[in-house]
């Protein structure tokens, strides 16, 4: 499947990639988009590369019509290789780079296509693609980390709720039968256990007629919840800034979401603002990288003070989310000129603090887990031998 303007135009693609068009027939626009979208996708990665071969051919004198048309026969990409097939009609037909990206807001973001146009204004293309590789890279690395924080308590979190479903679901159930036959006064501890155990096999809802049992209700609450808080989010501003605000105040997690977001929009300022964009235009595209609203609120601030007159150093010191020591560096790169390298500093000084808030929560997260088990195996120990204990002390031997 490939995408073009006519069959004229599908049949010069042809030939320029060494092959004939025997046959062709027209895919729907909505089928062909859900195709794609559905069988590939363009990662951060993808995008690696193809600013990498751009800097490669632009340093080496290749005519950007070139350069475009040999990502589109090499990639192994289908959408990227449909988008770039686009992107060279587009150009071919008078459109700047810019301008042909940005009708791919999806692949090429707002800060991509701002730092394309910057380069086409100063004639410097070479350099913001060297520019875009530095800041992709900086990206794949923070996603990766990003990951690594979510996808380990996730799993680890699973196998918890699965290990806690089957002992009550099957195994307290079997032990339960047991207890009711010693006819005995039960403590606390095994009273509560029969308690739980019954509220985990009992059905509590019926979907089709059919009962579906307490613990697999609470296996699959983990994902109701989610799903009800992504539409309550959509649909309700007030909710999704108080839930944002919520986050930002939890133990460990707030100031790692605070840590990832200032990360990202100080990466991604100092990418705009060493492209040669004014403070305020990346100020304004930096902020859109931050989707905490409660963040968002505050660094919203930082391009008022900016407006206003205010100093960056002072804007960022009045917004209160920025550490002193960062508010510190950046005046000293306004007072000597080399705001530059100073910003660069910041997003390495955001990275190395990133990356030890996602250690200290996964270190935090395994013993807090594993704690979890331990309390219900010695919930279950304590109420099973509890009153088998009291048996024994009543027999007259």
């Amino acid at each position: 499947m490939i995408s073009a303007a006519s069959e004229v135009d599908l049949y010069k693609q042809l030939q320029t990639a060494g092959l004939e068009l025997v046959d062709c027939s027209v895919i729907g626009k909505n089928r062909a988009s859900s195709l794609n979208f559905s069988f590939a996708r363009v990662k951060v990665r993808d995008l690696i590369q193809f600013f990498l071969h751009m800097e490669q051919m632009q340093s080496a004198g290749v005519p950007l019509l070139d350069a475009l048309a040999d990502i589109r026969d090499t990639t192994e990409n289908g959408l990227l290789r449909d988008i770039m097939t686009e992107i060279h009609r587009d150009v071919t037909d008078g459109l700047s780079l810019s301008e042909a990206m940005e009708k791919h807001s999806k692949v090429f973001q707002k800060l991509t296509v701002s730092l394309i146009r910057a380069g086409e204004e100063t004639g410097d293309l070479t350099a913001i693609y060297r520019q875009l590789i530095k800041y992709y890279k900086w990206v794949d690395d923070m996603q990766s980390k990003i990951r690594k924080a979510t996808r380990y308590p996730i799993m680890v979190t699973a196998v918890v709720l699965l290990v806690i479903v089957v002992m009550m679901g099957y195994v307290v159930p079997q032990i339960v039968g047991f207890l009711d036959n010693l006819d005995q006064e039960l403590n606390f501890f095994t009273t509560s256990l029969i308690a739980t155990s019954e509220f985990f096999a009992e059905p509590l809802f019926h979907i089709l007629g059919i009962g579906v049992p307490g613990g697999v209700m609470i296996l699959f609450m983990p994902v109701i919840i989610f799903i009800l808080i992504k539409t309550l989010r959509s649909v309700s501003d007030g909710f999704a800034y108080k839930m944002d605000s919520t986050i930002l105040q939890l133990p460990t997690v707030g100031p790692l979401v605070r840590k990832i977001s200032i990360a990202r929009y100080a990466q991604t300022f100092g990418a705009l603002f060493a492209s040669g964009i004014d403070v305020l235009s990346a100020l304004r595209s930096a902020r859109e990288t931050v989707t905490n609203k409660a963040l968002l609120e505050a660094l919203n601030a930082v391009e008022q003070y900016v407006n206003s007159g205010s100093t960056l150093s002072d804007a960022f010191g009045a917004c209160g989310e920025f550490p002193s020591l960062v508010v510190r560096m950046v005046k000293i790169g306004e007072e000597s000129g080399n705001l530059t390298p100073v910003l660069d500093q910041v997003s390495e000084f955001y990275t190395r603090d990133v990356d030890e808030a996602v250690q200290g929560l996964i270190t935090m997260i395994e013993p807090a887990l594993t704690g979890v088990l331990g309390g219900m195996i010695l919930w279950i120990a304590v109420a099973v031998f509890g009153p088998i204990y009291s048996m024994l002390e009543t027999i007259d031997f």
